[in-house]
């Protein structure tokens, strides 16, 4: 995986998906206004406390931050949060759902 590009467009894709300018994002950080946009434009990298802080901006933990393997990470992070809540029988039942919408009925 090439990381600098990963992280870069990452960046970038969860910004979009906020809704938020590279601007506002820096100016948002207490950075300098073009910091965003030197790392979108591939001329920067953040330093480890600066990703930790735009995971934080993001409210994403640095393994949601790479996991790419859901669009919306933050909303998988509500459904589990809110899953935990559940009981057991609640759980099963609600697996049972997510099976039906799947297609499959493996139970």
């Amino acid at each position: 995986m090439d990381y600098k590009n990963y992280i870069r467009d990452r960046i970038t894709q969860l910004r979009l998906q906020k809704n938020v300018s590279e601007y506002s994002m820096s100016l948002d950080l207490g950075l300098n206004r073009s910091y965003i946009q030197s790392i979108s434009a591939g001329k920067a990298l953040p330093s480890m406390d600066r990703f930790l802080d735009i995971c934080d901006y993001f409210e994403l933990t640095p393994k949601e931050f790479f996991d790419n393997s859901f669009d919306d990470p933050k909303l998988l992070a509500t459904f589990v949060e809110e899953a935990k809540k559940l009981s057991d029988d609640d759980l099963l039942a609600l697996i049972a759902i997510m099976k039906r919408m799947h297609g499959r009925n493996d139970e």
